[in-house]
Formats: structure tokens, sequence, C-alpha cells
């Protein structure tokens, strides 16, 4: 991704809460578009001028200008945030507020509001991380439906619903009332765990990992620990998974971008700092009595970071994690991983066996790495055509040059005939269990 992509990005989620804060929660579209007029005149200016030395800086106060001039030619016109009433009004307190709401010590609360008033009690879950991942992270509809495993279609009605839920609010989200604070916490850590793993297990076309989009995650989920309602043994959980994979990043692609196999990984790469930050805030979940699938998921993790490699992985541990999840939240996607991790342990044919058993796997049918497993596993039987098979579909599937690239190799090793065994983590690191279902249903409440 171009390095401006990327800073925009980063920067569009503080910018857009920010403004909304000032202009209201009904006037979100004018607060995009102030946005998106500074980043405009960014994209005109710094390739003449160059980048600015403190280039978030430059956006702020772009952003801050154009929202005074759009606050002085329409406050007689237009109704903005009733919270500010006729502070906006005089140029006496206009321009202080506007200075206050933009200080670097109140974007944070306007983030986390922003996050909750994502989550409006009227739309469905699903329909709350879209807004989430639209709004805060700078999603695309496209990159919110590969995140989703959904339709371009599906998502957009998402998103216009929750504007328009939006919109009849007169408030942004009060982050003191702690009774809906919880209610609205789930869906919050739901978008920022899809945010990861669209950084971690990327469908984009252009590149299989995004680290962006892995640190934005992490300093989301950072921002909402740093609350004291949102300091829960759930949000811990969420924050160590994210943690002990994000140690793995370093070893995950070589120097061309192309997937590095878990066997082939040199774990001396794994950061050790993200493992131990990962593992502390593991031990910091398990001081309630609920156990939620980010728990599972981080305890699998942990198991994955403290192996010296794939044949010391405790498989049968990884396993009984995988048993509690489906007993917890069964999916396709859980099923696959537990086939995978049964593979390991017992041989391809058991694991072949498993995959083959699995319910509603038609809803993996745009998922590469489903035919690539059982490509691996037939390959590691012997049955090469069989495996080429596989991994032709899995090529058809394929999402990035990457994936197709990785699935190209294996193919080759199919027409050598090569008999030697191969690893069927060879391929494959745990995907994220809840990241998977595509809900498109109605997504009003009522």
């Amino acid at each position: 991704m171009d390095i401006n992509d990327h800073f925009f990005r980063r920067e569009a989620g503080r910018l857009v809460s920010a403004l909304t804060r000032i202009f209201g929660v009904h006037n979100l579209a004018l607060a995009e578009d102030v946005v998106q007029d500074a980043f405009c005149r960014a994209l005109e200016t710094w390739p003449m001028r160059g980048m600015p030395d403190n280039p978030s800086a430059w956006l702020m106060a772009t952003a801050r200008n154009r929202a005074l001039d759009v606050l002085r030619r329409q406050r007689t016109a237009t109704t903005f945030a009733p919270e500010l009433g006729r502070l906006l009004d005089s140029e006496w307190t206009l321009t202080p507020v506007v200075d206050d709401i933009l200080a670097a010590d109140a974007l944070q609360d306007s983030m986390l509001r922003m996050m909750f008033s994502c989550c409006h009690p009227r739309l469905s879950e699903p329909a709350q991380v879209a807004l989430i991942l639209n709004i805060l992270c700078g999603f695309s509809i496209d990159e919110i439906a590969r995140a989703c495993m959904s339709r371009h279609a599906a998502i957009e009605k998402r998103i216009q619903r929750g504007k328009s839920a939006l919109a009849e609010a007169k408030h942004l989200f009060d982050t003191a009332m702690p009774a809906d604070f919880t209610d609205r916490l789930p869906a919050v850590q739901r978008g920022l765990y899809l945010l990861f793993n669209e950084g971690y297990h990327g469908a984009s076309p252009e590149t299989s990992v995004r680290l962006e989009l892995c640190n934005e995650a992490i300093r989301l989920v950072a921002i909402l620990l740093q609350h004291p309602l949102g300091k829960t043994p759930t949000t811990y959980a969420l924050a160590a998974l994210m943690s002990l994979t994000a140690a793995r990043l370093p070893a995950r692609t070589d120097s061309s971008g192309n997937l590095v196999p878990l066997d082939d990984q040199d774990r001396s790469h794994w950061d050790p700092t993200r493992v131990s930050e990962g593992m502390r805030l593991l031990e910091l979940s398990a001081t309630g009595t609920e156990l939620t699938a980010y728990h599972l998921e981080a305890a699998m993790a942990s198991v994955h970071a403290m192996a010296r490699g794939t044949k010391d992985t405790d498989w049968s541990a990884i396993i009984e994690l995988y048993d509690q999840l489906m007993g917890l939240n069964p999916s396709p996607i859980v099923a696959l991983n537990r086939a995978i991790a049964i593979a390991q342990r017992d041989g391809p044919e058991r694991g072949i066996a498993e995959i083959q058993a699995i319910a509603d796997a038609d809803r993996l049918a745009a998922y590469p790495f489903y035919p690539a497993a059982l490509g691996e596993l037939e390959f590691r039987c012997g049955n090469q055509v069989g495996a080429y098979k596989h991994f032709e579909v899995a090529l058809a599937r394929a999402r990035n040059p990457m994936e197709r690239h990785f699935f190209e190799h294996r193919l080759a090793a199919c027409r050598a005939n090569n008999r030697q065994p191969a690893s069927v983590t060879a391929f494959w690191e745990p995907q994220f269990a809840s990241a998977q279902a595509p809900d498109d249903a109605e997504d009003d409440r009522g």
C-alpha cells in the first residue's frame, strides 16, 4: 500500500471522530467531506512542496481551518452539535471550542465516542461492525465485504442504514454511561477483531499481509483498555490475541513479500516484546469467570508462541481448545482449523476425513485455503493427482499475488511428482475463527 494511503487511513478515523463531535452526529457526512477536502489538499500540495515535517499536524490544521469556515458560513442555516449550543455562534468562543476538541488529549476520547456511537442498538451487530470499519478505520465497502466474507451490496446496505441511524441521534455516545457502554462493548470488540484479521489474513488483492491494519487494531484496542469500563477480561483476551499473533509478523513474509510457511519461519525473528506483552495480557484476561472465543484463540496463539517449532507444538492442547471453541462458537472456519490440527497430530488421512465432515462447508466456497488444505493433505498421502486438482481450485480462488505464487509453487511440486512428505502447516496459520460468517440478513432491529 502506498505510504500516503496508509497515513490517510490512519488519520481519517481521528479527524472524522473529532469533527463529528463538533458538527453533531447528524452531520457525519459533513465531517467526512471536510476530512476528504483536507486529504485532497494534501495530495495537491505535498507532491509540489514536499511532505511536511509533521504531516498529522498539517492535516489537523487544514481540517480545523476548513471546519471553522463551514461553521461560520452555515451556522445560521445548520444545526450543529446540540451540546455545544451557542458556543459555536460567537466568534469569542467558536475558535477555542474547536481547538479544545481537536487537541491531542481530546482526540482519543472522540474516537472512543465514535466507536460506541457506531454500535447503535437499532442496528444488528454486522451493521455496527461495518460502521466501525468504515468510519473509524477507513475501510472501503469492498474491503469490509472481504473481511466479513459478505457481498458488496449487503455491506453497502448496512453502512447506509447505519449512517441513517447515526443521523437520527442527537449526540455522540457518552462513554461515562456504564449500562450503555457494557451493552455496546461486544460489537466494538468484534470490529477491532475483524480489523486485525483483515490485516493479518488479508484478502486484499494487492498483498497478503497489511501491517498497518494490524497496528491500527492494536492501537484501538489499547484505547479501549485505557477506559475503566473497557478494561474487561474479554478486552484483555482480545488484546492478547492480537499481540501474540502480531509477534509472528516479522517472519510471515520474505523480502519479496511472499508468504513464508509456518514450518519455514525463523522463529528467532518473532517479536519477543510482542510475545511477552501478549502473555501478560492473557494472564490479565483470566481474572474473571467469562470464557470467550477471544480467550480460546489467545490461548492457542500462546501455545504456538511457546513452541520451538511446529513439531514441538502441543497439538493435543490446540485440538482441545478448538473443541471448546466449536462448543462455544461453531463455524466452518473453526472446523477447518481443528481438522488441520488433528492432521498434525494423527496424520493426513484423519485430517481429510475431518475436513470432509465439516458442516456448512459451502460457506467456504470462496475461501482458497479450504481446497488448499485438502490439497496439502492429499499431497502428504502421496496422491499427487488429487492434490493437483485441489491446488488448481485454490489458485482460482487466490485473492492476491502472494497467494497465487504460493499455490503455483504447490502445483509445481505436484507436477514434479515429489513424494517427499510435506507438513500441512507449510501453508497454514491459525485463521481467526469468528471472521468468516457472512450475514446478509436485514440490519434493522425492529
